[in-house]
């Protein structure tokens, strides 16, 4: 027993048993507190280096160009300041697998600045949070020109779509057409959102379908908007 003594009084006793108190991150008062620093944008494409050198002015020179955007930092640089983002739906989504079934989350969200560009993004995921982050970047990378004309006299800044277009995503069909000044947008709740952030101001709409299944909807409505620019008027 006498020997065994000095044995414990070299190890400290019997403190410390589970490791030292280490210089690790999280011990210490206020460490790993606030936000994390966001970090500067390393552009990984040609355009996307073209856009943070300078080069590229605005995002309409990309869509003359007919260019793909690979990183949503490239729309983020032009309009990030005026885009805002809303989320339309999020709903569970089941698959079943020999465990038992799977639950995701599938989130719809569009984002618009509500003066000429509009995108709309579909991401799942296991966590909502989650979801709804990988579907902004979604609506962010496909965000596109909207063209906006007038009724009758071209009197004012455009505020309607040039022409009749149409949609279509399953068994949804949308309708847009053009209305005179001070009528508004005549729609349901989900075109409403997505034409107030294109800037659309007035609209009359025609839908038929399953428009209760809210991602066609929305898919159809959007694909209508973008078609503004596919048509030639004189």
């Amino acid at each position: 027993m006498a020997d065994a003594a000095p044995a414990q009084a070299s190890r400290g006793g019997f403190r410390g048993g589970f490791g030292g108190r280490g210089r690790g991150r999280g011990r210490g008062r206020g460490r790993g507190r606030g936000k994390p620093e966001p970090k500067e944008w390393q552009p990984v494409t040609k355009l996307g280096r073209l856009v943070k050198d300078g080069k590229i002015k605005s995002i309409e020179e990309i869509y003359n160009f007919s260019l793909p955007i690979k990183e949503f930092e490239i729309v983020d640089h032009f309009i990030g300041p005026s885009l805002k983002d809303e989320v339309l739906k999020i709903k569970p989504v089941q698959k079943q697998t020999r465990a038992g079934q799977r639950t995701r989350f599938k989130a719809i969200v569009g984002v618009g600045d509500g003066n000429g560009h509009v995108g709309l993004g579909v991401k799942c995921s296991k966590e909502v949070a989650t979801a709804i982050r990988g579907a902004i970047i979604l609506a962010k990378l496909s965000v596109v020109p909207i063209r906006r004309g007038y009724w009758g006299n071209k009197l004012g800044e455009p505020h309607t779509v040039p022409s009749k277009v149409h949609g279509k995503c399953g068994s949804v069909h949308v309708r847009l057409i053009p209305a005179p000044r001070g009528t508004g947008l005549v729609c349901g709740p989900v075109p409403k959102k997505l034409m107030q952030m294109a800037g659309l101001e007035d609209c009359y709409t025609s839908a038929c379908g399953s428009t209760s299944t809210l991602g066609n909807f929305a898919k159809a409505t959007f694909q209508a908007i973008c078609s503004t620019y596919s048509f030639l008027t004189p």
